[in-house]
């Protein structure tokens, strides 16, 4: 826990940098833009989609309450995708600038030996984005029960977070079996820093950020715990 609080200092830190703050603020602001011309586009028939699984009610005069309920599993839906595009922007795009200002601020001595780091970054974001997606989509019409609005979207964030930036972050420096050990010992902290910074995701206008703020939680929790692990053992090849 030591290590992950540290980690989101450091970040909150490099947030106040200008170079660091413009690779977190353009990938939000794009994919807001992009999902919001969709939405624009697709709104009536996407409402219509969205009534077929809202459950019919027995009652004459309630079709208004399956309307809204269309409504905002629409929002919902939309809500979910402005965050996987964002995540998804940062973590092909934004996420290797941020690692190099990271790593030349703070880990100057940690080599890298990471191999084809930008396709298996892209790899293994979309691999998980599909499952996130799909699996936001399947559980959708759970949304609609009271109580769980406020549970299965973080529950959905903190698998997203973790699974996408514990593999970016060390994919530069760490070898393939230094990061299977490093998941491997560290699964708990990994956990913990994707709930913290998916529970930071509801938090208004601060939301904007999160995508990058995770990105840097990471790299920090990545990093740090690699040099450590090689200074206890060397490099891992």
């Amino acid at each position: 826990m030591i290590e992950v609080v540290a980690a989101f200092s450091k970040s909150l830190r490099d947030l106040t940098r200008a170079d660091v703050l413009w690779q977190a603020l353009w990938p939000p602001l794009a994919a807001l833009v992009l999902w919001i011309a969709v939405a624009v586009a697709v709104w009536t028939h996407g409402v219509a989609l969205m009534a077929r699984v809202v459950p019919e009610l027995p009652w004459s005069g309630w079709e208004w309450v399956a309307h809204w309920g269309a409504v905002f599993l629409l929002l919902a839906s939309f809500a979910a995708l402005v965050y996987f595009t964002a995540i998804f922007l940062v973590a092909v795009f934004a996420l290797p600038r941020l690692v190099n200002l990271v790593a030349a601020h703070d880990y100057p001595d940690l080599g890298r030996h990471g191999e084809n780091v930008f396709w298996g970054s892209l790899g293994n974001t979309l691999g998980v984005g599909a499952i996130f997606v799909l699996g936001c989509l399947v559980t959708l019409p759970l949304l609609l029960i009271p109580g769980v609005l406020l549970v299965l979207p973080l529950v959905w964030a903190s698998w997203l977070n973790q699974r996408t930036f514990r593999f970016d972050a060390l994919a530069e420096h760490a070898t393939r079996a230094e990061m299977r050990r490093l998941v491997a010992e560290n699964r708990s902290s990994f956990y913990f820093a994707g709930v913290g910074t998916a529970a930071a995701a509801h938090l208004p206008l601060v939301n904007l950020l999160v995508p990058a703020f995770t990105a840097l939680v990471f790299v920090h929790l990545g990093l740090r715990t690699l040099r450590r692990q090689r200074h206890e053992g060397g490099v891992e090849l």
